[in-house]
């Protein structure tokens, strides 16, 4: 049977991450979220699944992929899941663990570029917070994304390949999922991205190389991707940006 990918319909998300490891690999999957509601999708075929016991192991939170019986949750644990099904991460013991730690580095980030523009709760509006994301922001960009883009620059760097990657001879799914995170932050902050640019070539070159995967172009070309806005991880406000 497909995989089945349960995620909030109306923003990319953390589940944005799977669904590029399944275009990009070419896999069979149906995104729950996306399905109309009579056909047990939208979001309330989501919230149903954290009602379930699944035999005393329910997850937190979306994202979570059915394969077969097995229901898996955590964006990173679910792409190392996926990673050597969809033959998307190398072989070898060494760099299946590499590109988790990877993955979780990214995890990380995200929650940082979460805090943005919600610094204090979740549960409030940013313009309840409004005061602390602009401290907060201006912190993120002077200090954590130059740190953060500089390592997988770095990494980059350092591969030996004629078209860099960050795990192994070609790419992998922690190179979809970076290429993701330069996609938001150039949503997020396009003018801190633009000047950090010239300093972080390989990692926007890596971006490029990724778009143009056959398969990760066609789905970007498809009604399939969808667009950031004002309700997910990563949300652009212009004040924090300046």
């Amino acid at each position: 049977m497909p995989y089945q990918l349960y995620y909030w319909p109306h923003i990319p998300g953390r589940g944005e991450f799977v669904r590029l490891a399944l275009e990009a690999a070419g896999a069979d999957y149906v995104d729950i979220g996306r399905l109309p509601e009579d056909d047990g999708g939208g979001r309330p075929g989501v919230a149903r699944l954290l009602t379930e016991p699944m035999a005393g192991r329910p997850p937190f939170a979306p994202p979570i992929l059915r394969s077969g019986e097995l229901y898996v949750s955590q964006t990173a644990n679910i792409l190392q899941y996926l990673g050597p099904r969809l033959g998307i991460v190398p072989d070898d013991e060494a760099s299946r663990l590499w590109a988790h730690q990877l993955q979780l580095t990214m995890a990380d980030w995200l929650v940082e570029i979460h805090d943005t523009h919600h610094p204090i709760a979740k549960s409030s509006y940013y313009e309840q917070q409004k005061d602390e994301a602009l401290r907060r922001a201006a912190d993120f960009l002077q200090l954590r994304l130059p740190k953060y883009l500089g390592y997988f620059e770095r990494l980059l760097a350092a591969c030996s390949t004629a078209e860099p990657c960050l795990v192994g001879a070609r790419w992998s799914y922690p190179d979809l999922s970076l290429f993701h995170m330069v996609e938001g932050l150039r949503y997020a902050f396009p003018r801190a991205m633009l000047g950090l640019a010239p300093s972080h070539r390989r990692v926007l070159a890596l971006r490029d190389r990724v778009a143009a995967i056959p398969l990760v172009a066609a789905y970007l070309a498809s009604p399939r991707r969808m667009a950031f806005n004002d309700k997910g991880v990563f949300r652009h406000f212009s004040e924090l940006d300046p």
